[in-house]
């Protein structure tokens, strides 16, 4: 039997990339999928792959910053698939700067989206979850969390209070049956890894990795697939390292 059938699940920034490939794969195993996305193209993109493998999805449009775009998320889910079984939160933004280049305007731009989006969108999809008995919520967060970095200093402190942020929700709510988690990606090849396009810039990259290689966002997916699954059914408050080893070293 498919690991997510007759679960209904909400994906942020399900447009393109790792939340892409979190929506198909969802869809693969059974969930009906409300892909939301700042870009509603990108998302009806998305929803019309899904739809040629036979799966059932939505496409919503949804600034994660905005309470009443989390709302009508929440409400049209809701009204379309009857319920709320699995919520990841994958939407994000990054950019480059330390504390002193970086603009007050940006270091809140980043906030956010990566860390009061998940705020918002946990607010109004517990309710949800609670009418349907428990669920689960992935939260997607980053190594960044753990190391720091030198490139940027808001990412890695948006991802660190995601990971607190999980912490403390998972705590709070579970004597509803609902599960928190995060799944802390390594550096993944998607558009969201801008800083790659120079091959001499990605190919020192490659070479931190005991792997060898990059993550693709399909490997992020199935984390985030085992993490949402009954198989994590003891699971919550807790993160998933998927990084080629990176953080061991």
């Amino acid at each position: 039997m498919s690991r997510l059938q007759g679960k209904t699940a909400i994906v942020t920034g399900g447009g393109a990339g790792i939340g892409r490939a979190i929506s198909i794969l969802f869809a693969r195993e059974g969930a009906r999928v409300s892909v939301a996305d700042i870009a509603l193209d990108a998302a009806r993109a998305t929803v019309a792959a899904i739809g040629e493998i036979g799966g059932s999805a939505l496409a919503v449009a949804a600034d994660v910053r905005d309470s009443g775009c989390v709302e009508n998320l929440l409400r049209d889910t809701e009204a379309a698939f009857g319920g709320l079984d699995i919520l990841v939160n994958n939407a994000g933004v990054a950019t480059d700067g330390d504390v002193v280049e970086l603009s007050e305007a940006e270091w809140q731009r980043i906030l956010d989206v990566n860390l009061t989006g998940i705020f918002l969108c946990c607010k109004y999809a517990i309710p949800a979850m609670k009418r349907r008995g428990g669920g689960s919520i992935v939260n997607v967060a980053s190594i960044a969390a753990r190391v720091g970095g030198s490139v940027s200093c808001v990412y890695p402190a948006s991802k660190a209070g995601v990971v607190a942020l999980s912490k403390n929700t998972a705590l709070r709510f579970a004597s509803d049956r609902i599960r928190v988690n995060c799944v802390c990606p390594g550096h993944v090849d998607t558009a969201l890894t801008f800083t790659l396009k120079d091959p001499t810039v990605r190919e020192a990259l490659i070479q931190k990795y005991p792997i060898g290689r990059l993550g693709t966002a399909e490997e992020i997916a199935s984390a985030v697939l085992f993490l949402a699954s009954d198989e994590a059914s003891f699971i919550t408050g807790t993160e998933l390292i998927v990084d080629g080893g990176y953080t061991a070293q």
